[in-house]
């Protein structure tokens, strides 16, 4: 693989450009259509965002991936530290400024978004249940971004809320199963234990639950949303419960109950 796509992680760059398409999607419906100009520069932004946020994780963690990802660009050889450096500090000034070619509301959420970034890679990773927070934000701004772009944020603001809830609970869970690796990270299961770290991550994932009915009730989705909706809910549920017996089944499990969830999104976007 060629060493710049290695290093932006370009799988997660696509989820990213899919994620924010959701979150047009549901914003905007059939209308997307004719805002092909914002889709475009819109997908630029994230694509580059993703990207330099990648490109400063593998410059931080450089000493750290020398044992658990020995294949990555500055570990592996293939990519000089101060490079990877300048290629994140390129990437964030494009995303940015590829921004500016939105309406004034998405320059502010690209700009949050880059500062929350540089804030959790520079600090909050490693203090544990704020670097959670923090990926949970970043995760509920695509949504916001979509409905910023195609002016409709009032569309999106349950959608971002339900996906922040939901990834902050996949992340501690995360933290739980990972928590003998992360030997240079005070996570939260460090600090009060897996047990109430597990409770605060099912606390976080029964609230999306019981707030993924407002989208229908509100008349944002159609009926289509309901029956993947009720699978999803019947997942995360399920991964809440299991996580305590197996972390690593219950953020599995979190992961599938999102995917189904963009299903329920976009079905319930056709009304």
């Amino acid at each position: 693989m060629n060493k710049y796509l290695q290093l932006f992680r370009i799988g997660n760059c696509i989820m990213g450009i899919v994620g924010l398409i959701m979150g047009l999607w549901v914003a905007a419906g059939y209308h997307l259509i004719d805002r092909p100009v914002a889709v475009i520069f819109s997908a630029g932004v994230v694509f580059f965002f993703i990207a330099a946020g990648n490109s400063l994780n593998d410059y931080i963690d450089r000493e750290v991936d020398k044992q658990g990802h020995p294949e990555r660009p500055i570990p592996s050889g293939m990519m000089r530290p101060e490079t990877v450096l300048q290629v994140s500090a390129v990437c964030f000034i494009v995303s940015v400024a590829l921004s500016l070619f939105l309406n004034w509301q998405s320059i502010v959420v690209v700009v949050t978004a880059v500062a929350l970034m540089l804030l959790y890679e520079l600090s909050t990773k490693k203090r544990g249940f704020s670097g959670n927070l923090t990926i949970a934000a970043l995760t509920a701004m695509l949504f916001l971004l979509g409905g910023t772009i195609v002016d409709a944020l009032s569309r999106t603001y349950i959608l971002a809320l339900l996906a922040g809830l939901a990834t902050l609970g996949r992340e501690v869970i995360k933290d739980i199963e990972d928590m003998e690796a992360d030997f240079d990270r005070y996570t939260l299961p460090k600090r009060i234990g897996t047990k109430w770290a597990g409770v605060v991550g099912a606390v976080a994932i029964i609230g999306a639950v019981s707030l993924s009915p407002v989208p229908y009730l509100t008349g944002t989705f159609g009926p289509l949303y309901l029956v993947p909706v009720i699978v999803a809910d019947g997942i995360f549920i399920y991964a809440s419960v299991v996580q305590f017996r197996s972390p690593r089944l219950g953020q599995k499990f979190a992961k599938y109950g999102m995917l189904v969830a963009l299903i329920a999104f976009l079905l319930g976007g056709l009304q």
